[in-house]
């Protein structure tokens, strides 16, 4: 039965995209490297999700390739001397991709979702500033005020948020909506099909407000392990890939491709569960810093295309200090801290131990990320010198999502390795203000009542100077803490096949941005 399936999936791929030759349809096909777990905005946690739901919704903003804030669902918008307020004016033809006008009133609504307690999602905090919502209230069908009790530097940028339509979710249980399969939104692209573990395939939106995408289809296979996924390039299955460190320079090299790599706005780290009953000790944290050697993980494992990390953000950002702390490598200095915690090394089993208790922890990530389960392994590796037992659990993704972000205190995990993805403004209160534990993406349960008012200070103090130097004290204050062991910042190595069309300056905000600018050459 999964044979007879299987074939009729690859019929149904290959109608969709054109019975006759598919490489002379203006279709692009890439990859998701896991599931989307859900296709509404304002759910969604994860990259795979994110990714869809960019070709499906539109927020009141969006940016361009320059990394430059600039109208989308709104025509313009004005903000008054006081920095308080933002009215809007929104386009006017604009509709949903079942046809229905958008309004304001869809604006308010995708907000007010958002502030509601029942709803659940991660976002509720880029829209509190000095613990009072941001209001949002309708002027007339095209003109909506974003009403601010104070001055709020990142606010702008969380307007690019996907808006949702009041007509499909005013009457559904957010969390649980049919809609949140089936979304309707008001982006370049539709949904047409969404095959499980197989691929999810979107239709290019004939009555889209802007400039009509150049792209027929965009059909995203789902391809969880990325060596499968290079094949698959090589293949000419899918039209781009992420590309191994030790690949590049045989693409790069090959003018059957396009290939790029440039440091984009992330960094990987692993993260200590703070409520474990070791990790609780900054001192033990410290000394496991001390013990890993992160020139070794970018030499090794990411062939020198990347740098090591030392601070909560990206040396692209605008907000990266000119110095940085951290702790040097050097593993007789790990060792004379963990000594001091009254840890002991047991001669017969060469285990580290406390109140005899051995020292070991489970260290996740997610399965199909070869340079993760590289760093994995080479971080378990040297903390063995230590005497620390560490073991390593390949997780799905979507089992690997659902446990970190468990409502639950204390989570069930010890440490993680993962990374995070940056926004344009450096506001991070989502993941270390302590409010966002356990219900945020604060999910190792960090607390520091200095970080936590640095992070509100970031956010009300509009002058970027004045916000440089906070960041900068908050970046230093996190480090010096070690919540996370912050590895490395790795370069983004991609391939695009040489008739992918259309592409956009390297840079942070990707290569396909915007989306309608993409096309397909055949002749290639």
């Amino acid at each position: 039965m999964r044979f007879i399936r299987s074939i009729f999936l690859l019929l149904f791929i290959g109608c969709v995209l054109g019975c006759s030759n598919p490489k002379n349809q203006q279709a692009l096909i890439l990859y998701l490297g896991a599931e989307p777990s859900i296709l509404n905005p304002l759910l969604a946690i994860d990259s795979a999700s994110s990714s869809v739901n960019s070709y499906i919704y539109n927020g009141l903003l969006t940016v361009d390739d320059k990394m430059n804030l600039i109208p989308d669902l709104a025509e313009s918008y004005s903000i008054n001397d006081a920095g308080t307020v933002i009215r809007f004016k929104l386009r006017s033809n604009v509709r949903w991709h079942d046809g229905k006008p958008f309004t304001a009133a869809d604006v308010m609504f995708t907000f007010d979702k958002i502030a509601d307690l029942k709803t659940q999602t991660v976002r509720r905090s880029d829209y509190i500033i000095d613990n009072k919502p941001v209001e949002f209230v309708v002027i007339n069908p095209y003109e909506i005020e974003v009403r601010s009790p104070r001055p709020f530097a990142p606010l702008l940028t969380h307007l690019t948020m996907g808006i949702i339509p009041k007509h499909i979710y005013e009457h559904e249980d957010i969390n649980q909506s049919k809609y949140n399969r089936q979304p309707i939104g008001t982006g370049p692209f539709k949904l047409r099909a969404w095959e499980s573990s197989q691929y999810v395939l979107l239709n290019r939106n004939e009555d889209y407000f802007g400039d009509k995408p150049k792209l027929k289809k965009i059909l995203l296979k789902i391809i969880p392990d990325s060596n499968t996924a290079l094949l698959a390039f090589e293949r000419d299955e899918i039209y781009s890939s992420s590309i191994p460190p030790k690949e590049f320079p045989r693409f790069s090299s090959n003018p059957q491709y396009q290939s790029f790599r440039f440091y984009d706005m992330m960094y990987t780290y692993m993260g200590f569960n703070l409520k474990h009953e070791f990790f609780k000790l900054p001192q033990v944290r410290q000394a496991i810093a001390m013990a890993i050697d992160k020139d070794t993980l970018v030499n090794g494992v990411l062939r020198g295309y990347g740098k090591t990390a030392h601070l909560p953000m990206s040396p692209v950002a605008w907000s990266y200090p000119k110095q940085s702390f951290f702790y040097p490598y050097d593993v007789n200095a790990a060792k004379k801290l963990l000594q001091e915690q009254g840890f002991v090394l047991n001669p017969k089993t060469g285990a580290l131990q406390k109140n005899g208790r051995d020292f070991r922890f489970k260290l996740i990530t997610n399965k199909g990320n070869k340079d993760r389960e590289k760093v994995a392994e080479l971080i378990q590796h040297q903390l063995k010198t230590l005497g620390i037992d560490v073991s390593i659990q390949l997780m799905e993704w979507s089992s690997f999502i659902s446990l970190l972000n468990a409502k639950k205190d204390p989570k069930e995990f010890d440490a993680v390795i993962l990374g995070w993805g940056l926004g344009l403004d450096p506001d991070l209160f989502s993941v270390w203000h302590s409010s966002q534990y356990p219900h945020g993406f604060n999910f190792i349960g960090y607390k520091n009542l200095e970080v936590d008012a640095l992070l509100s200070q970031g956010r009300q103090t509009m002058k970027r100077d004045e916000r440089r130097i906070i960041y900068s004290k908050l970046y230093n204050i996190i480090a010096q803490d070690v919540p996370y062991v912050f590895l490395y910042y790795p370069e983004s190595l991609l391939s695009f096949s040489s008739r992918v069309k259309g592409l956009s300056a390297v840079g942070p905000t990707g290569l396909l941005n915007p989306i309608e600018n993409i096309y397909m050459n055949a002749d290639d």
